[in-house]
Formats: C-alpha cells, sequence, structure tokens
C-alpha cells in the first residue's frame, strides 16, 4: 500500500499521544454546542509539533446544524491547511442533516477541506445523498485495512479499534495528502453525460447551414473567427471551393500552326486512333439500343 497512517484521538487519551508512524491525527474538538474536548488544543499542539497533518472533528447532534457549526468553528484551534470534518454517528441526525451540516461548513470555512465521518451502516442505509463533501472517512474496522466494504470512492479508513485506539489508513501519500489539504489538488469535476438527444441536439448545430446566408463571407475569407456566421458545413463546403479552384487548369491558346502540327502528330498515333474508333464504337451501339 502507498498511503499514509493515522489515529483519532479524543479526551480518552492523553494529550501527548504517541506520533511514531503517523502522518495525520484526527483530534475530536465539540459535540452539539455545549461540549468542547478538553485535551483538544494540546493534542492538536503535540500533533502539529509532529509535522502531521490536522483533521478537527465535530460529534453531531440533533438540533441545529448551523448553530453547531458556528460553535464548532468557534473552539476548533483551526490553521491554514487544517481539514475539518463531521462525525455522523448519531442515529437522531438524518441524511438529510448531514448534507446541510457539511455545506454549511464548507460555506463558514471555504478554505478548509471538509470531509464526512461514518460507519458502513450509516453511509448504506441512512444516506440518501452519497455526499461527503471533499471526502468519505469510512469506519469499517472488521474489514482488513484498505478495503472498507463499500463502493464509494473513499479517502480514509479507520480499520482497527485496538487498545481503545483508532487507527485509520488514507489512500494517500503524506506528500499528497498535505497538498490535498492544503488544497492545490483541486477536486476533479464530475463528467457530464449526454443523452442521445443531447448529442444530436449538439451535431445539429454544429453542421447546420449558416442562418444569414447573406452575410457570409467569400469562400477566400472562411475564418471561423471573423465570420459571425461560420458553421462546420460552411467550412466543408469552403475547402472543397479552395480545392476546386486549385485544380481549375487556365485555357492556353495555340497558334494555327501548333494546332495543325498537333492533330498531324495525333493522326498518325495508331494507338490514339484506335481508342477514338473505340470510343465511337461503344457510343453507336449505345444509341442504337435506346
Amino acid at each position: 500500500m502507498t498511503g499514509c497512517e493515522g489515529q483519532d484521538w479524543a479526551s480518552y487519551q492523553s494529550s501527548t499521544p504517541s506520533t511514531t508512524g503517523l502522518s495525520f491525527a484526527a483530534v475530536k474538538a465539540t459535540e452539539s454546542t455545549t461540549y468542547t474536548n478538553s485535551r483538544h488544543a494540546a493534542q492538536v499542539a503535540h500533533a502539529r509539533a509532529a509535522g502531521l497533518v490536522i483533521i478537527h472533528y465535530h460529534f453531531v447532534r440533533p438540533g441545529s446544524m448551523a448553530a453547531q457549526v458556528a460553535y464548532f468553528l468557534k473552539q476548533a484551534v483551526v490553521q491554514t491547511g487544517d481539514v475539518l470534518c463531521l462525525d455522523w454517528e448519531d442515529t437522531g441526525v438524518s441524511g438529510a442533516d448531514k448534507d446541510t451540516f457539511l455545506k454549511a461548513l464548507q460555506k463558514a470555512a471555504p478554505g478548509h477541506r471538509v470531509i464526512l465521518y461514518c460507519n458502513v451502516d450509516f453511509w448504506k442505509n441512512r444516506d440518501t445523498t452519497s455526499f461527503a463533501a471533499d471526502g468519505l472517512w469510512i469506519a469499517d474496522p472488521s474489514a482488513a485495512k484498505g478495503s472498507p466494504r463499500v463502493t464509494a470512492p473513499w479517502l480514509m479508513h479507520q480499520y482497527s479499534e485496538a487498545g481503545g485506539i483508532d487507527r485509520d489508513y488514507c489512500n494517500l501519500t503524506a506528500t499528497q495528502l498535505r497538498a490535498w489539504a492544503a488544497g492545490t489538488t483541486p477536486t476533479p469535476e464530475d463528467d457530464v453525460a449526454l443523452t442521445t438527444d443531447d448529442i444530436n441536439k449538439i451535431a445539429a448545430a454544429v453542421w447546420a447551414a449558416d442562418v444569414i446566408p447573406a452575410a457570409r463571407p467569400p469562400h477566400a475569407n472562411d475564418d471561423y473567427k471573423t465570420n459571425p456566421t461560420w458553421t462546420a458545413k460552411y467550412g466543408v463546403q469552403a475547402a472543397v471551393e479552395a480545392a476546386r479552384t486549385a485544380c481549375d487548369v487556365a485555357p492556353v491558346a495555340l497558334t494555327d500552326a501548333q494546332v495543325t502540327a498537333l492533330g498531324t502528330q495525333l493522326a498518325g498515333s495508331a494507338s490514339f486512333a484506335t481508342a477514338v474508333a473505340e470510343r465511337l464504337a461503344d457510343l453507336l451501339a449505345q444509341r442504337l439500343q435506346s
């Protein structure tokens, strides 16, 4: 595996947990609108000193999502490059509430990555939109590290709870995770699916005839940048006309002496006479048959 390791810390852990082998630490900051992890500031400072990427998370409870977002951001010790996370475990918080919280958090903290933490049951049976903001942190300690039992794209996998420590695996390397957290790796936009009707409409628009024929420039001026009525069909017509013009041969003026000499030369050519005779025979046969 090419990813990196991290841990989830809360008030159950010391203020200075071991950071050996870790690249990130997810530290609980708040819960609802009244609780703050008393060790949050110390744990965050400890993780920063070890050079870890910091993830602050809020344990959401039923109630006002907007009020909880505001409380979370007020209490968390957030700096540039830190990631913000919603911890969705309370059955009283609906999928719609989850979406509302994530979107409000993204709006309130536009300079930070926002992710969702939940277990497999919540993701498969309670979520209805597959919205996880900038990334999904899926809890599935029964699955092998890096193989959570979800089909959706995931960023992190909580694969163990042994010894009272939640251990996590991120599918990015430590360097990639830091760059992603800093916002230097843009999230790819979703592809836009085109229906057959969409494709037909695009093709019709591209290949349609000019809507203002009178405004169409001559074939020698078929630059689409300067022709407001240019279409692909006109471009093809212009190309064909240009090729035809290039193939035109100007008439050649011959003197009487040159004409006489040419006639004498052709008359003395047995192959030319034979070809003319065969062609005349073919034309005569076609005429008689008609």
